[in-house]
């Protein structure tokens, strides 16, 4: 790491990647509305797609809404995908007994669950954003190589030093180091790791910005300005935010999940792969407890899928899937331009 200033960090940052403040919205799946982007952006940030249930014709969908709005910066994010997934018939129905006490009897899923891969990043590429971000691995040579031709920023995910290297040397532009204390899918390349790659920003942070020569964006713990101040103190370029936007009213999330937000205690969330196979972070629940050895990714999200629905429907939030990292209690509800302004006035008020 330089000798740079934490503001002078951020500043360098702010104007390679068209900001005007270093706050990032975190590109959460399903949770991430073109309001909600376009509200960060506008304020100065970076709005976010989390692209991974979104269709190709939604991506550009969601573009176009974003740009109706705003002129701002935006990243989209693919989950890199994994192999087919590897089927056990007994996990499975012991999942399905399990589930069936919390919600209706799920049918154990069959073909495609996810849009495709390919045909998503082209739709991605295609809708020009700023950054193209990725999540459980590195993007193909030829999706790195033709974001690169049209000037986009490729943003990639690590949670080990390993990885980040890996990255880097794939044409990563910046690192998102995230730490455990992040809510939603931890970011292991090796799904199988995840467990054991439990690494907290404190230490990962000022490790990631010594030892690599891209910028650094810290993510997983941060909510208020002490935390921004935090990681850029550690280091980092930038900070990515995802818990502490949902209480936004663009958020639109489920009323019970944003009161369990307001209410979590950071010992409240845990770490499970009930809601989908992939390891993550969300709020412990009477689904999460006491739940057996997940199905496989897909598998699992789509023998989840029902029991999210019934418990919206119900309004029961002891089987929702509620995503949150440990700073959640941070989170406030105000519309996230203002949330945005705020968080940066604060930020410097606290940074030599």
């Amino acid at each position: 790491m330089t000798s740079i200033t934490a503001k002078g960090r951020a500043a360098a940052f702010c104007e390679r990647f068209g900001l005007r403040l270093p706050i990032l919205l975190a590109p959460m799946a399903g949770s991430t509305p073109a309001a909600l982007a376009s509200a960060v952006a506008s304020a100065g940030g970076m709005g976010a797609l989390g692209a991974l249930n979104t269709t190709p014709e939604g991506i550009a969908d969601w573009a176009r809404a974003f740009r109706a709005t705003s002129n701002g910066s935006f990243q989209i994010n693919l989950w890199i995908p994994d192999p087919p997934p590897v089927r056990d018939a007994a996990r499975e129905e012991a999942m399905v007994e399990y589930l069936s006490g919390h919600g209706p009897r799920p049918s154990i899923p069959e073909g495609p669950l996810l849009p495709d891969f390919a045909a998503q990043c082209a739709a991605m590429l295609a809708v020009g954003p700023t950054v193209i971000s990725s999540i459980m691995g590195v993007f193909p040579e030829d999706v790195v190589a033709a974001a690169k031709a049209r000037g986009i920023a490729w943003f990639a995910t690590a949670t080990t030093l390993a990885e980040a290297r890996a990255a880097v040397a794939a044409g990563a532009d910046a690192i998102l180091a995230q730490g455990a204390e992040a809510g939603g899918h931890r970011g292991a390349f090796d799904h199988a790791a995840a467990e054991h790659q439990q690494t907290g920003g404190l230490a990962l942070i000022p490790r990631f910005a010594d030892a690599l020569d891209v910028p650094v964006i810290a993510t997983g713990g941060i909510a208020d300005a002490r935390g921004i101040a935090a990681a850029l103190t550690l280091g980092a370029s930038a900070v990515q935010i995802g818990t502490g936007f949902l209480r936004c009213p663009e958020a639109a999330i489920h009323p019970a999940w944003a009161a369990a937000i307001a209410a979590v205690e950071p010992e409240g969330t845990t770490l499970t792969r009930v809601f989908s196979g992939r390891l993550g972070r969300g709020i412990a629940s009477a689904v999460t407890r006491a739940a057996p050895p997940a199905a496989a990714y897909p598998i699992q999200r789509g023998l989840f899928a029902p029991i999210r629905a019934a418990a919206e429907k119900a309004n029961n939030p002891e089987a929702m899937q509620m995503w949150a990292g440990q700073a959640a209690r941070l989170a406030s509800a105000e519309p996230a331009g203002d949330l945005t302004t705020r968080l940066w006035a604060e930020t410097q008020a606290l940074l030599p």
